[in-house]
C-alpha cells in the first residue's frame, strides 16, 4: 500500500494509521518483524525520527513490541487485532451513516441498497 501523507495531520499520526492497516490486513502478519527503521522512513519518504516516534507510539498502544537486537516484531495477541478492527469498522461505519444522512437517506434505505 503506498504511502500517500497529506498537510492536514501530522505525520506521525499518518505513519501510524499506515502502519496500523497494513498489521490489521495481515500485510505484516502477528509476530512478523517490520523492516527497519531506517528502511520504513525511507520507503515513505519521511524523516527517521518521525518513523520512530510513529513505531514508538504503536510500541505503546501494543501492537508492536521490540527486541533488543533484532528489531520491532507485530503482536500476536489476536484479540487485540480483532479489537481493533472492530473499533475502525464501527468508526468508518458511523461516519458512512452520517454522510448518507446528508443526502437524506435513513438506515433503512441504505439496508436496503446494501440487499
Amino acid at each position: 500500500m503506498a504511502w500517500e501523507l497529506t498537510d492536514d495531520r501530522p505525520i506521525y499520526l499518518q505513519l501510524m494509521e499506515h502502519i496500523q492497516g497494513n498489521i490489521l490486513s495481515g500485510i505484516y502478519p502477528l509476530g512478523g518483524k517490520l523492516p527497519s527503521v531506517r528502511d520504513l522512513a525511507a520507503d515513505a519518504s519521511v524523516n527517521p525520527n518521525t518513523m520512530q516516534k510513529a513505531l514508538s507510539e504503536l510500541e505503546r498502544i501494543g501492537l508492536l513490541y521490540s527486541q533488543r537486537t533484532s528489531g520491532r516484531f507485530v503482536t500476536e495477541d489476536e484479540k487485540l487485532i480483532r479489537s481493533l478492527q472492530s473499533s475502525i469498522a464501527e468508526k468508518e461505519i458511523a461516519e458512512f451513516l452520517k454522510k448518507m444522512e446528508r443526502y437524506g437517506l435513513t438506515k433503512e434505505d441504505i439496508i436496503n441498497l446494501i440487499k
